[in-house]
């Protein structure tokens, strides 16, 4: 066994994945958290522009909207706006209200939701049933529909 060997032992690469560390991938996170004022705006920006791997912060204070993009675990992002601030975090649970089929539907509708945004059902399974159209109803709305050229004429 030569020198060359010896060098090369030390150097070689782990075998096992284990040993491997799981690269992060570039994610945007995006928050819905509760801010009052300019100082709870400054307080959640200081707690995630110190943190590894964030490239920007963008913080929406009429939304309560808070966007988070970098090299980023979104559970980890979540937690330490949670300790650092004592405020209560979750995902972002809107969609633009054009992706909704039926925005006014119970399960989609959501008062406190911003201008142009319904709550997200395509993710919340306990809600979706709610927004989705039975055949029924496809039916009689296709019946009295303006592209319809069979419609009634009764309106």
């Amino acid at each position: 066994m030569g020198i060359v060997d010896v060098v090369s032992q030390y150097c070689s690469l782990p075998r096992t994945r284990r040993h491997l560390k799981k690269r992060k991938q570039f994610e945007t996170v995006e928050m819905k958290v509760r801010i009052d004022c300019e100082g709870c705006e400054r307080k959640v920006k200081k707690a995630l522009e110190d943190m590894k791997g964030v490239s920007s912060v963008e913080v929406t204070a009429k939304q309560n909207k808070v966007t988070v993009t970098g090299y980023v675990d979104a559970a980890k992002v979540m937690r330490r706006v949670a300790y650092k601030t004592g405020k209560r975090v979750e995902p972002w649970p809107y969609v633009p209200y054009e992706t909704v089929a039926h925005p006014y539907a119970p399960g989609a509708y959501d008062k406190k939701a911003p201008a142009g945004y319904v709550r997200n059902v395509v993710a919340d399974p306990s809600a979706a049933p709610l927004a989705r159209a039975s055949s029924t109803e496809v039916r009689y709305t296709a019946a009295f529909s303006d592209e319809n050229p069979n419609a009634c004429s009764v309106m």
